[in-house]
């Protein structure tokens, strides 16, 4: 007989079950990765001490070049730039694909609600691959058209865009 354990007691195990139920739906995939990302040179992603490379898209080497609208200026290829300032200080959550043996994966991001690749073929600064979603074929389709990025003159060439607006007369 229970009698002689108090009814709070006796519900606990069931309390527990509950929240560890409801903690299971809520939460995130453990394998999903979510926190402030780092770019790096080559368009990856540093996020928590994993190298994160952005699914369905190939990022060209570009020139290196400054954001000069910066202090102190900040200096990368213009794909790292670009997805530096896609990301802003906003959390990334990536949901990997593949996960490698080194640590890294294979994964879609997310910064708010920007599909991080998707958002970088808009701009010309990464290419989509065969097995891309459509949305990312036709957006790189169009940012050929368009002449943007990749697609565009190369920056700092003779004949090129310039680095930032003439100065007013």
């Amino acid at each position: 007989m229970t009698t002689d354990i108090p009814r709070a007691r006796r519900r606990r195990p069931a309390v527990r079950a509950g929240w560890a139920l409801l903690i299971a739906l809520y939460l995130p995939d453990a394998a999903a990765l979510s926190g402030n990302a780092f770019v790096n040179e080559d368009g990856t992603l540093r996020l928590r001490g994993r190298t994160v490379t952005l699914a369905y898209v190939y990022v060209p080497p570009t020139p290196r070049t400054c954001d000069t609208h910066r202090r102190p200026p900040q200096c990368g290829s213009r794909a790292q730039l670009a997805l530096e300032w896609a990301i802003q200080g906003s959390f990334v959550h990536c949901e990997p694909l593949e996960i490698h043996a080194d640590g890294g994966m294979l994964a879609t991001c997310m910064a708010g609600d920007r599909d991080l690749a998707l958002w970088l073929v808009e701009r010309g600064w990464a290419l989509a691959l065969p097995e891309a979603p459509f949305a990312y074929q036709a957006a790189e389709r169009i940012a050929e058209r368009r002449g943007r990025g990749v697609w565009g003159i190369p920056v700092g060439e003779p004949g090129g865009r310039p680095h930032r607006a003439p100065p007013p007369r």
